[in-house]
């Protein structure tokens, strides 16, 4: 069996192969995180619209109604298509939605740093 090799750069990430293979998870298990992790990878293979497609699909599953996660991946996807301020009001209701301390930081400064520019 062939290795596969790390990709040493994010460039280098082959997200194709990363989003077969949360699809052939997703035909195993019913799960809401695996399912946003697949969003991820779609949104880094495809596109960011492609993406926040599947969010809002998401959005509906009551398992991941209170989870951060949600909101932080639509506010990155947001900003990856330059929408700055859907973007910051994202990672400002994943904010509030977190009770992690370092992870409301982290979220609150991404906020800020889209109202800095």
């Amino acid at each position: 069996m062939a290795r596969r090799r790390q990709a040493s750069t994010y460039a280098e990430t082959d997200w194709p192969q990363i989003t077969l293979l949360y699809e052939r998870l997703l035909r195993l298990v019913d799960n809401p995180i695996i399912a946003l992790n697949h969003a991820v990878a779609v949104a880094m293979a495809v596109g960011p619209r492609a993406g926040l497609r599947l969010l809002d699909e998401l959005a509906a599953d009551e398992r991941l109604r209170a989870d951060h996660r949600v909101p932080a991946v639509r506010a990155h996807l947001l900003e990856l298509l330059g929408d700055d301020a859907a973007a910051r009001e994202s990672y400002l209701r994943a904010a509030r939605q977190t009770t992690s301390l370092p992870t409301q930081r982290y979220l609150y400064a991404r906020a800020a740093a889209l109202t800095a520019d």
